[in-house]
């Protein structure tokens, strides 16, 4: 099982202990995400789950727990300050899907990339998108499921989980890559200005795209988990790093990535909210935690501010 696949069914794990998954969708989803059931088995050991083959497969054959995601919506996607909608680009035989905001305005911007959590482009990172364009930014977030239909394809976002899980590191990084390379060939973009921002696996993802682009001036991975350390010294990028002081988890990486930052000289602030959990942003889900993710947005919005619209 690749680092990935760990960190994901960790973090399941993680919401069925904590009440926020059930134990059928739970052995449904390590299933799903190990190859089927008997696969499932050790890896549910390793987690600390006593089961049985018979439970694993009934729970396999079994529907979905589809949870309704709330609204979320923060800035309307016909706002008439803005341009947005979805966009499509090549990245050799795959057609990268993505969705994009910018002002309408034809002056060059500041350009982010959003990189979503690990259940794909759903409509909260759309909107992120969209609150960085009525700042004055042109943000592009990539559908990291495009190599296998993006997650609009799929009704069940445990799948697309699975398909990010066992997706490459390395080919999830050339996706955004290739965000970039689209970004920098906007005539409305400054290729010369461009950030990343990130949330869960998507703050995972930020910091493996910083360790592999230069271009990369900014970035604000939301608790991310750490990318190899031995690749921290390629960064280029002032980083901002936001934690929640409950996801313990996360939190244990920080003393490393702290020391490994410290080599690069790159400007790096960590910034850990009290009382707040994993996914403590996302005003879609069960974790959110308003105070926090408020100012969080705050921080990271004078980040971008500070090392993409300033000299």
């Amino acid at each position: 099982m690749g680092d990935l696949e760990r960190y994901i069914v960790e973090e399941w794990a993680e919401d069925f202990h904590g009440g926020r998954l059930n134990r059928r969708e739970f052995l449904r989803r390590v299933a799903l995400l190990a190859g089927g059931s008997a696969v499932a088995l050790p890896v549910l050991r390793e987690l600390g789950v006593l089961t049985t083959p018979e439970e694993v497969a009934s729970a396999s054959s079994s529907a979905p727990v589809v949870t309704a995601q709330a609204g979320g919506v923060t800035v309307p996607p016909d706002d008439p300050a803005l341009v947005a909608g979805a966009v499509t680009f090549p990245m050799g035989p795959v057609t990268i899907q993505a969705y994009q905001a910018r002002p309408k305005s034809t002056d060059p911007a500041p350009g982010v990339i959003v990189i979503h959590e690990n259940r794909g482009l759903l409509e909260h990172f759309k909107d992120v998108c969209r609150r960085l364009a009525k700042l004055g930014y042109a943000a592009l977030a990539v559908d990291l499921a495009s190599a296998e239909g993006g997650t609009a394809k799929y009704s069940d976002l445990a799948e697309v989980t699975a398909i990010l899980g066992k997706t490459p590191p390395d080919q999830l990084v050339a996706m955004l890559n290739a965000g970039v390379t689209y970004l920098q060939g906007q005539p409305t973009v400054r290729k010369d200005r461009i950030g990343a921002v990130g949330f869960c696996f998507g703050g995972g993802m930020t910091w493996r795209l910083a360790t592999r682009n230069s271009a990369i001036r900014a970035a604000v991975p939301f608790y991310g988990p750490n990318p190899p350390l031995e690749d921290v010294s390629q960064i280029k990028a002032a980083i901002l790093a936001i934690y929640g002081e409950l996801d313990s988890r996360i939190d244990a990486g920080i003393p490393a990535i702290r020391e490994a930052m410290k080599k690069t000289g790159m400007p790096f602030e960590v910034v850990i909210y009290p009382g707040a959990d994993h996914a403590f942003f996302n005003d879609t889900g069960q974790r959110y935690h308003a105070p926090s993710a408020l100012d969080a947005w705050r921080r990271a919005v004078a980040w971008f501010d500070r090392y993409l619209k300033g000299s």
